[in-house]
């Protein structure tokens, strides 16, 4: 079997290609990056000493796909990831649709004219802004929970969000090119006759990742607060009760080596995250770090956020049932595997562009 990577350089498209040749016999893993990130460079040379063949290019450009060879399935790591982009004064609008909407339809072409199955690694983010800030929550100790004295909504569980959450607008900008770019894969993939699968991811983390305050949160709390910078509670009272929830690319390998070798239902939409077991508030992770790193105080920001919510974590009941997935890393341990990759590198945050 032959797998095609895009942004193979990025944290988690890094980490799919060093993992899945333990979980597939025989597979050929290349990739694709356009290196644009800081910090994805260092990624190159680890994906290359596991047999990754490499290729450097850019997908919002059709030829830099023509000396891609023919592979059985892509998997679609590449794209802007964060939740501000286009409003965050980094990137324009104009140009997170051509990283994460152009590039993915000319990924379709190169699906269409070979074949090949393709597997999205999409996001919670598409889901409404307006719906998730209206989730029933209370506080519960240094966090948020659902609230369980009133109704769940349409789409949520007790475990999280569901595949059924409404995906009205707004969503963000970057949300709406993740949303638009899932519906032209199903779109592809029903007309030109190959398989596609949609992840929704919760939030991946683990050591290497270039975290920001945008994206990547756990490892830049980590790093930043190691590193006795300026970190800020920001919005809900500005006391850091938000949760999320995390998982380690690792899973998220255990579940495409299982989707690569079946054929997807007729609604390939799965999720994929922490759920409640691996869900934690900012002020408990401020907690964690105190301890491990020894005491420094969140700010607490004036200003709110765009496209925050209170609470989100997922649901992957769909995902346990179908494949017996779930995620074999917990909180603590992908934490702790941080916070030594924190110790050994107290420079990472210049690496990445954070700072």
């Amino acid at each position: 079997m032959k797998i095609l990577i895009t942004g193979v350089c990025g944290f988690a498209g890094n980490r799919l290609a060093i993992a899945l040749p333990d979980l597939i016999d025989n597979v050929e893993i290349c990739g694709i990056d356009n290196l644009l990130r800081p910090g994805s460079e260092m990624n190159r040379a680890p994906a290359v000493a596991t047999g990754v063949r490499f290729f450097h290019g850019d997908l919002r450009l059709r030829s830099d796909l023509d000396p891609l060879p023919a592979c059985d399935w892509v998997i679609d790591a590449a794209a802007n990831p964060s939740i501000l982009a286009g409003v965050d004064g980094r990137s324009s609008a104009r140009q997170v649709a051509e990283h994460n909407l152009s590039g993915t339809l000319n990924l379709l072409e190169y699906c269409r004219e070979r074949g090949t199955g393709l597997i999205v690694i999409s996001t919670n983010r598409v889901y409404s802004v307006r719906d998730l800030a209206a989730l029933p929550v209370r506080e519960c100790g240094a966090s948020f929970a659902l609230d369980d004295t009133k109704p769940l909504p349409s789409g949520v569980s007790e475990s999280g969000l569901t595949e059924q959450f409404p995906v009205r607008q707004p969503v963000s900008i970057y949300g709406a090119t993740k949303l638009a770019s899932e519906i032209m894969a199903v779109e592809y993939g029903a007309t030109f006759d190959f398989p596609v699968w949609l992840n929704r991811c919760g939030i991946l983390a683990g050591a290497g990742q270039f975290g920001t305050a945008e994206q990547g949160i756990f490892s830049y709390w980590l790093h930043a607060h190691a590193a006795r910078r300026s970190l800020r509670y920001i919005g809900f009272g500005a006391r850091g009760l938000q949760v999320r929830d995390a998982f380690h690319p690792d899973d998220l390998a255990l579940l495409i080596a299982q989707q690569v070798r079946r054929d997807p239902p007729a609604e390939p939409v799965y999720h994929v995250g922490g759920g409640p077991e691996n869900s934690i508030s900012l002020a408990q992770l401020t907690a964690w770090c105190d301890d491990r790193f020894g005491p420094h105080m969140p700010h607490p920001g004036e200003r709110e956020r765009p496209f925050d919510a209170p609470w989100i974590v997922m649901d992957t009941a769909r995902a346990r049932g179908e494949f017996g997935w779930e995620p074999t890393r917990t909180l603590p341990s992908i934490l702790e595997e941080i916070a030594v990759h924190v110790e050994r590198n107290p420079d990472w945050l210049a690496h990445c562009g954070a700072v």
